[in-house]
């Protein structure tokens, strides 16, 4: 099921109105790629905004829960360039947090026996008991924040969102160029 572009434009959201606003001013303009990119733009802000429920009971960011998560799922240590690819963040970034996971015990760090420049972390036992309390909560207060949506458009939504940052990561490696 897909919405007409006056569906699109005329909805109850914020980005409708701004649409109809640049429609009036340049009404010439396909603003198509504006009514999808703000959309995304928006519903991220709004879900950042919102903070993460279970993630803030246990004290901690999204960040730092990403971080903990890559630990988790790859089930073995990574290095902080590593760590910074699974989570899409800055060097700088995953070094601070980093250094409060291990101040909180969450984590490890060890040096490479071979190379002292590279680190290898490693979730700690009470690292991997905090991710394996959090993660059921956290999936259930997402599920909660899209229930809005049946399964099916879930599902359709996931399809169209992953197809969208499969094309958008190909391109990173040679830079998104309009």
């Amino acid at each position: 099921m897909t919405a007409s572009k006056a569906d699109m434009t005329t909805g109850p959201d914020t980005v409708a109105a701004v649409v109809r606003q640049w429609q009036a001013v340049h009404p010439g303009f396909d603003t198509g790629p504006m009514e999808i990119i703000g959309r995304v733009n928006r519903c991220a802000a709004l879900l950042q905004q919102a903070e993460d429920a279970p993630l803030r009971r246990a004290g901690l960011t999204r960040p730092e829960f990403d971080l903990l998560g890559a630990l988790r799922r790859t089930g073995h240590e990574l290095t902080p360039g590593e760590l910074a690819r699974e989570t899409f963040s800055s060097g700088a970034a995953v070094t601070k947090r980093l250094k409060q996971l291990t101040e909180r015990g969450l984590v490890e760090r060890r040096g490479d026996t071979r190379d002292r420049r590279v680190a290898h972390v490693r979730l700690t036992d009470d690292g991997r008991a905090l991710v394996d309390a959090i993660l059921p909560d956290q999936l259930a207060y997402e599920t909660t924040v899209l229930s809005s949506l049946d399964p099916e458009r879930r599902h359709e939504l996931a399809g169209l969102l992953g197809a969208l940052l499969g094309q958008l990561e190909g391109r990173l490696g040679g830079g998104l160029r309009v």
